[in-house]
């Protein structure tokens, strides 16, 4: 239940929905969530180099052809790298909501076929497939290019996710170093009624009441200790 600590503002602090809330912040706490989108305030996020290598597996695909990419793609190029998209406001139950999608995708492919891709470059310690996790991500992307703010529309025929992973240091001391990376395409099958469904779901709950504390939450759990060491200052 809400208390009056954390009544909901008169105006929202978030109108748009990221793409990645819908990974990460949907697959955790819900109250963290709520936070963020109705008072602004989230924890902070420490990944060191993850912004460093994405803009770097980014650049190397910049203006290349689809089989550059991986020759799984359909025939085309890289149209644009690390552009925003914003959607028309979502209808949630036949309404439209005060919310839209705005997001920064990392690669827009533009096919011979007049259709288009979204990729996300994903570098990760191990190669492992997480395609389903991600899904909603890049939907939200798609729904975005599909139905946009302003602008034509783009149909979207690919998702998918290209993930550099570690191999081995090649080099040696002398010389330098440099590393071994295996890349892999790992396609998302479009869904557009699993991301309407997401959408619902996450609208419902960062506009109703605050929702009860995830007891897995870590950053709950130091709230709650902290208060409990200094009084609740």
């Amino acid at each position: 239940m809400a208390t009056s600590s954390f009544d909901k503002p008169a105006s929202k602090a978030r109108e748009f929905i990221s793409p990645s809330d819908l990974t990460f912040s949907w697959d955790g706490c819900h109250r963290c969530l709520w936070l963020n989108y109705n008072h602004g305030v989230k924890a902070p996020l420490f990944m060191p180099l993850v912004g460093e290598l994405s803009a770097m597996q980014e650049a190397h695909f910049d203006a290349v052809t689809s089989a550059l990419v991986t020759p799984e793609l359909p025939s085309g190029k890289v149209h644009s790298r690390g552009g925003w998209v914003k959607s028309t406001p979502i209808v949630v139950n036949g309404s439209a909501s005060p919310y839209a999608v705005r997001g920064k995708y990392d690669l827009l492919m533009e096919f011979d076929d007049g259709t288009w891709g979204v990729i996300d470059c994903k570098f990760q310690g191990r190669d492992s497939d997480k395609s389903d996790f991600y899904s909603p991500q890049l939907e939200a992307y798609a729904y975005s290019l599909e139905n946009p703010a302003s602008g034509p529309a783009k149909k979207v025929s690919v998702l998918g996710l290209l993930v550099w992973s570690p191999v081995s240091p090649v080099g040696d001391p002398a010389a330098g170093y440099s590393l071994k990376l295996k890349s892999s395409w790992r396609p998302i099958e479009r869904n557009s009624k699993s991301l309407e469904r997401r959408l619902t779901e996450f609208i419902t709950v960062i506009s109703g009441p605050t929702p009860e504390r995830d007891s897995g939450c870590e950053q709950c759990r130091y709230i709650s200790r902290r208060r409990e060491i200094f009084g609740g200052e």
